[in-house]
């Protein structure tokens, strides 16, 4: 990262978050509490343990999450990032401490503070103390892909701190990190499952959507996601997820679930594409490892209960969209694991006003099956209507006849 960048336009005006780069809305350092100043630690901490970079306030986010809204400070709000006074407060949840500048560049006239972070020389920085909940004693916090400030879990991240450190001083850190290591039983190995990369991915998918989307009374959430048999990080370019999504979409049947399936402002993270449909009650995001994640919160019926007609909507579109997308993708024989899951399901009461209603008794709801790409493309409608049965038997709902279900799909891919 360069000690003195000149095009901070380029910096401001990036419009993605990343792994070097991250970004505030404008506010009052003097009037943030104590958690909320954690948080600059700790995405400070993170950029020093990984490759540096810049955090930038005075950049708010749109209704899509995306940090274009260049506000800039106030004079007020830009005085109130004094150099002494922040850097004091950070210093103290930093062992070593990190070298970082505070700047305030005017750019278009606007004014804006900047952490300029450089990465560590020697020893990587380890938070020496708690903080509310932002900060944890002992803790190596680094700064992931999809602009994630967080603790360094996996051996192999560990692993890569030690690598770094070592390169820049091989013989102090070669004996102090490996012994630490080595003494909490925590060697580096490269034995980490495809699932647990997968399961962040989804975490942070689930996050950015519970950040965008509050949860209101008389609501619930459904979610359908598709995990591929093997986890590669960079599987698919951008490009390619565009693509395909786009060629779903052409063929999908349409309906108001997934108009509700239509995501026309979607956009590119670092690791995904991602979107809200029009009534910004479902977000998309296709992740270039090959996961498929909707997730959407929907109104009860105005007698309290879950339409039978938006469960089937829901579940028959996304497998349909699905069978498109990887087909498009050029998946072929593919093991793939398809999720549905509803949470906060216990006591919600499932009516489609022709059966009686069914009351579902458990607290969540998780249903998982396996098909390859070809079996899904050939046969979704059947696939549909298995899962749409296989959700409804957790609400004990008696369905009128054996056909009903694969009736239902094909009438909401119709509708």
């Amino acid at each position: 990262m360069p000690t003195a960048p000149t095009d901070w336009s380029s910096i401001i005006y990036k419009g993605a978050e990343s792994d070097e780069l991250d970004y505030k809305a404008a506010q009052n350092w003097n009037e943030l509490s104590r958690g909320g100043r954690a948080k600059f630690v700790r995405h400070c901490l993170a950029l020093a343990n990984t490759k540096g970079g810049y955090v930038v306030v005075g950049v708010g986010e749109d209704s899509n999450g995306r940090p274009v809204d260049f506000t800039g400070l106030t004079e007020e709000q830009s005085k109130s990032f004094d150099p002494t006074s922040v850097g004091n407060f950070i210093t103290r949840f930093s062992d070593p401490p990190i070298d970082f500048t505070l700047e305030r560049p005017v750019v278009d006239g606007k004014c804006y503070a900047v952490f300029a972070v450089k990465p560590f020389k020697e020893l990587p920085h380890v938070c020496p103390s708690n903080c509310e909940d932002e900060l944890l004693r002992g803790v190596f916090y680094i700064r992931t892909k999809d602009a994630s400030s967080r603790p360094a879990y996996r051996a192999t991240e560990l692993h890569g701190i030690i690598q770094r450190a070592l390169r820049n001083q091989r013989e102090m850190l070669g004996r102090m990190l490996r012994g630490i290591l080595y003494e909490n039983k925590l060697a580096p190995t490269n034995d980490v499952s495809d699932a647990s990369f997968f399961s962040e991915e989804l975490l942070h998918s689930r996050m950015f959507f519970n950040k965008h989307v509050k949860s209101k009374p008389g609501s619930y959430r459904m979610e359908f996601y598709i995990l591929p048999e093997k986890y590669k990080e960079d599987r698919n370019t951008l490009p390619e997820l565009r693509n395909a999504a786009d060629n779903a979409v052409l063929l999908y049947p349409g309906g108001d679930t997934l108009s509700d399936m239509d995501f026309s402002d979607s956009y590119f993270t670092n690791t995904s594409l991602r979107g809200f449909n029009n009534s910004g009650c479902v977000m998309m995001q296709l992740w270039r490892s090959g996961m498929l994640h909707f997730i959407g919160e929907f109104p009860l019926s105005n007698d309290g209960k879950v339409p039978f007609r938006r469960l089937s909507e829901f579940i028959a579109r996304s497998v349909v969209f699905a069978s498109q997308y990887y087909t498009a993708l050029g998946y072929t024989d593919e093991l793939l694991t398809l999720n549905f899951r509803m949470e906060k399901s216990e006591d919600l009461i499932l009516a489609d006003g022709k059966s009686p209603d069914g009351r579902c008794r458990i607290p969540e709801i998780q249903i998982k099956q396996e098909r390859s790409v070809s079996d899904l493309a050939s046969g979704k409608e059947n696939h549909a209507a298995r899962l749409l049965r296989s959700a409804s038997e957790r609400f004990n709902f008696e369905p009128p006849s054996e056909s009903y279900f694969l009736k239902e799909v094909q009438e909401s891919l119709q509708r």
